[in-house]
């Protein structure tokens, strides 16, 4: 199981579309509340109404700007991994479609508005670890799996994994929390691993 925003891809794309459509001071004060009175998806649906901008003229200036990791290919090809995002099919799909790769997605959908794009985040029940929609209802009944991600919406999910990857933010609230993973830089690092037994670091 792979995240999207700074693991598939090298800079956060949900980011990236902000500060160049929306309102980058909006994104930064809303950041601020995760954890305090905003959930996620609050925060991300208020993030995507800054953008104003036609979603054809938005995914045309992020298929010139947006980078996929290294090794984003050979994983999928050699193990099939389900891409689990926080942000949305309309910003991803052409990104894959682009890079030849036929990955399955599990992802939010938006609407482009002039008012502010609308955001559609699934319908399902709060997660009983960490009180919101998070990414384990997109793991429910797979048994064991390995988890590869980098930010705040990866948090509770790399918690059921068996085996966890992680960069960034991710690896940093992991060592705070005591907690074992393997840190990778490009994917290349995370299909090489998958090939031997897990280490331990905490």
């Amino acid at each position: 199981m792979l995240d999207w925003d700074g693991t598939a891809t090298e800079v956060d794309t949900l980011h990236m579309a902000i500060e160049r459509f929306g309102d980058l001071a909006v994104f930064h004060a809303l950041e601020d509340e995760l954890d305090r009175r905003l959930t996620l998806d609050e925060v991300i649906a208020a993030e995507m109404a800054t953008i104003r901008a036609p979603l054809e003229v938005v995914v045309r200036w992020l298929l010139e700007h947006v980078r996929i990791r290294r090794g984003l290919a050979e994983l999928v090809e050699a193990h099939d991994p389900l891409i689990v995002s926080a942000g949305f099919h309309e910003l991803i799909d052409p990104i894959l479609e682009r890079e030849g790769i036929a990955a399955r997605v599990s992802a939010n959908h938006l609407t482009p508005d002039p008012d502010g794009w609308q955001t559609a985040f699934p319908a399902g029940p709060l997660c009983e670890v960490c009180g919101e929609r998070c990414k384990r209802a997109a793991v429910a009944g797979l048994g064991r799996f390995a988890f590869v991600g980098d930010g705040i919406s990866d948090r509770c999910v790399s918690l059921a994994a068996e085996r966890r990857f992680a960069r960034a933010g991710l690896a940093r609230w992991l060592d705070e929390q005591g907690i074992a993973y393997e840190p990778f830089d490009d994917l290349r690092d995370v299909l090489g691993a998958l090939e031997v037994p897990s280490p331990r670091r905490a």
